[in-house]
């Protein structure tokens, strides 16, 4: 009983804004089946990510057990970051390449989500498991701080690939490039700035810069979700305004062949007479 207690305390808080997002899409919402199987494409990202983290760090791109702000970083940057972002790109390309209902720009940041969180759930069952004795106030503390931090990271992914997608072609290596970057730069400042809380002659600064980091994450989220709503909005808006502007120009080609038929008949019964 204690292990499925675990297990949905571990996946709750990533299920929870999977469905945020969801319902945030106003317009046209995506297949269920699709979002499931992101959650599950985000779950093989994490042990893809292995295949990465592994190998750097037998090769001593970071070390086994870290003490200093470099090592810290280096851990942060080679250990997690790096693998663990190119991973969930990964598997969101291959979720979106040839998805027909990847058709808006707030899709990206859906989809993203649903990887992400799927990763995560996955991470926090693993960290639960280790930390078994003590695994409910360790998932309180994991709830607020690193799901919400995945959740974070992948809206900076979806983001940037929707731009990529659909926003301007000579922008588009770019925008893939910050879909990329811009997750492992965050992925690193956030662990390592959780890492070397360790360091006592920092901790409290590392702790409060970690607080600015977190509320500037939350707030540039939210102004994505929002923008991408946005430019969702007004597409569909001149879309349905160049419709409507078709069907009247439809309706008035229609009433001027009636009007010319009608005059036709009109001069042919004339011409009768």
């Amino acid at each position: 009983m204690a292990m499925l207690f675990l297990i949905v305390a571990a996946v709750l808080p990533a299920l929870i804004l999977v469905i945020f997002i969801y319902r945030k899409d106003k317009f046209e919402k995506e297949p269920i089946p699709q979002l499931l199987k992101g959650f599950v494409f985000g779950i093989f990202s994490l042990f893809a990510s292995l295949l990465l983290s592994i190998p750097a760090r037998s090769i001593g791109l970071f070390p086994v057990e870290a003490s200093t702000f470099s090592e810290h970083l280096t851990t942060a940057f080679w250990g997690a970051a790096v693998p663990e972002e190119l991973a969930k790109f990964f598997f969101l390309w291959l979720l979106l390449k040839r998805n027909k209902y990847f058709n808006e720009y707030f899709d990206g940041i859906v989809y993203a989500v649903c990887v992400g969180m799927g990763f995560a759930a996955m991470e926090n069952i693993i960290y639960l498991i280790s930390y078994f004795d003590q695994w409910a106030t360790v998932g309180i503390g994991r709830a607020f701080v690193s799901i919400p931090a995945h959740f974070f990271l992948a809206v900076a992914m979806g983001y940037f690939y929707s731009k990529a997608k659909f926003g301007k072609p000579e922008n588009r290596k770019q925008n893939l490039g910050l879909a990329i970057c811009l997750p492992i730069l965050l992925h690193t400042a956030v662990d390592s700035l959780l890492m070397i809380t360790e360091i006592l002659a920092i901790s409290g600064a590392a702790f409060y810069a970690f607080l600015v980091l977190y509320i500037f994450m939350l707030s540039m989220s939210k102004q994505r979700i929002e923008t991408h709503l946005e430019t969702d909005a007004a597409i569909l808006k001149a879309e349905t305004t160049e419709k409507t502007a078709d069907a009247e120009n439809v309706n008035d080609s229609v009433e001027a062949v009636l009007a010319s038929t009608s005059n036709e008949k009109e001069d042919n019964g004339d011409l009768n007479s």
